[in-house]
């Protein structure tokens, strides 16, 4: 058996690059409705496209040679559901501080459901070839900083608290360490590759469901349409130069 401190070590690195999303927030001395709006439209702009353009094609082409379109088409609603109904049955008010909170406890749910099987995924392509490995890392810490931006600016703008908003960011990027590393140690002999793409589609549902219906609308409620055209435009560039380097 080959050594595990390399891979680990950048399961590691890529998890907790979501600690980056993180410090850009606070890096802004006073919170202003433009940091708002641009981090949330960014932050969706890069969670959508991540389920469109990475999530639902890697798991439809592996599963549509097995499966029925309809069930991976079922995934995907499953995880919009799980999500909205988490939505309906969590107490709210129209407080906008309230609702700013439980898109960060989304958010945080989301991106650990979506880092465990990356974790996994990270871990075992190092553990075979450290150069994919590598570059899978490089990719991955990539779209993690805005994810660590998608939960540390909810709960630091709705709270007031940087412990809060570094905490909930640190379980999100630990999650791809800890859920990947134990899941692939303690149930390697039953994880597949069907489980792996089934929580691919269930998670891309989810995070679809957060940046349409829950970031988006926040941050157009708050009439900057210039600037979040502009955060949108920026994502996607993000999106092609991450996709199209790694």
């Amino acid at each position: 058996m080959h050594d595990i401190t390399v891979p680990l070590i950048l399961t590691t690195i890529s998890g907790l690059s979501t600690m980056i999303g993180a410090i850009i927030i606070f890096m802004s001395k006073n919170k202003n409705t433009k940091i708002l709006v641009f981090s949330l439209s960014f932050a969706a702009t890069i969670m959508l496209g991540i389920s469109i353009t990475d999530l639902i094609p890697t798991a439809y082409s592996f599963l549509i040679k097995h499966y029925n379109i309809l069930i991976i088409i079922l995934f995907i609603i499953l995880g919009m559901a799980f999500t909205f109904l988490i939505d309906e049955y969590i107490p709210t008010n129209n407080d906008k501080n309230n609702n700013l909170y439980k898109i960060g406890i989304f958010s945080m749910l989301a991106i650990c459901l979506h880092n465990i099987p990356e974790g996994i995924i990270t871990f075992i392509s190092t553990y075979e070839n450290l150069t994919l490995g590598i570059s899978l890392t490089i990719a991955i810490a990539l779209h993690n900083i805005p994810e660590g931006i998608s939960v540390s600016l909810p709960i630091y703008y709705s709270t007031n608290s940087k412990f809060k908003a570094l905490l909930y960011t640190f379980i999100s990027g630990i999650s791809e360490v800890v859920g990947g590393l134990l899941i692939y140690l303690l149930f390697r002999n039953y994880i597949n590759d069907f489980i792996l793409n089934f929580i691919l589609l269930f998670v891309a549902g989810m995070m679809s469901y957060l940046s349409v219906v829950k970031l988006l609308p926040e941050a157009l409620s708050n009439k900057k349409y210039k600037l979040t055209i502009l955060s949108i435009l920026i994502g996607i560039c993000i999106l092609l130069i991450n996709h199209f380097c790694f």
